[in-house]
């Protein structure tokens, strides 16, 4: 009795907490906001991207590089990336059907 006693216990309070920021439990908190949702006043506050590929595709929507220059570009991390981590294959242990 007293394992399914804690059992619904710890059931209801994971719910509570899955379901506490849809019922709009965390929207007071400001830190915890969306950067794509408008502030208080109104405003959308500015988001800077924080990868090399989040650059490169604020470029592109700001109309500052072509698409072939986006492909060329995406291309070119792909490569540095390939040469940073190469893929290791493991060797093979032996036959499948062993």
């Amino acid at each position: 009795m007293l394992f399914l006693t804690l059992f619904v216990l710890t059931a209801v309070t994971i719910c509570v907490f899955a379901v506490w920021p849809a019922l709009g439990g965390s929207s007071a908190n400001p830190l915890r906001r969306s950067p794509a949702e408008p502030t208080p006043t109104g405003e959308i506050p500015e988001v800077r991207p924080e990868s090399l590929e989040g650059v490169l595709v604020a470029q592109l929507m700001a109309g500052e590089v072509t698409c072939g220059q986006y492909q060329r570009a995406v291309e070119g991390l792909a490569a540095r990336d390939e040469d940073r981590h190469p893929l290791a294959v493991p060797p093979e242990i032996g036959p499948a059907d062993a």
